[in-house]
């Protein structure tokens, strides 16, 4: 499943923006539009493409206050990891999860309104699940940067 060059260029072109059609990158890259289109269908089969999706303005959709979590769980046991995963994911405010070495089990990534909000998300939800040790709070102050395409 390795890349060349021109499939790079590909993922580097739909990473900034997926609205290009198949005739613009095909133009780009001095390319013909079928072989274009069967490197992206390749690319999504082979599973360097997951999805495609449109990035929104939090503040226009009204979830101006992002906050991160650090979870400390009581209990390691793989069952309780699992347990804690599959309730954790399931909350519409988590926006991101990752398990984590060091000093805390997990960092979420929470979207939420404003700070009413994330008070109830925190004691409705959050404090609501079995084997939580401890949660620390972080809130974002302001964005400095934001991407969502990767170096290639």
């Amino acid at each position: 499943m390795n890349i060349d060059k021109t499939d790079t260029e590909i993922l580097k072109l739909l990473q900034n923006d997926v609205s290009l059609t198949n005739k613009e990158i095909s133009h780009r890259l001095h390319k013909s539009v079928a072989a274009i289109h069967e490197r992206i269908r390749r690319l999504h089969e082979q599973g360097y493409i997951k999805k495609t999706v449109a990035l929104l303005d939090r503040k226009k959709i009204n979830r101006s206050l992002i906050a991160y979590l650090h979870v400390l769980l009581h209990d390691h046991t793989a069952a309780t990891l699992h347990a804690f995963e599959q309730r954790v994911v399931q909350f519409p405010e988590v926006m991101e999860c990752y398990q984590m070495t060091g000093t805390f089990d997990f960092l979420l990534r929470i979207a939420t309104s404003d700070m009413d909000a994330y008070q109830d998300f925190y004691r409705n939800k959050m404090a609501n699940l079995p084997n939580i040790t401890t949660i620390q709070s972080f809130f974002v102050l302001s964005e400095i940067k934001s991407d969502t395409a990767y170096p290639l």
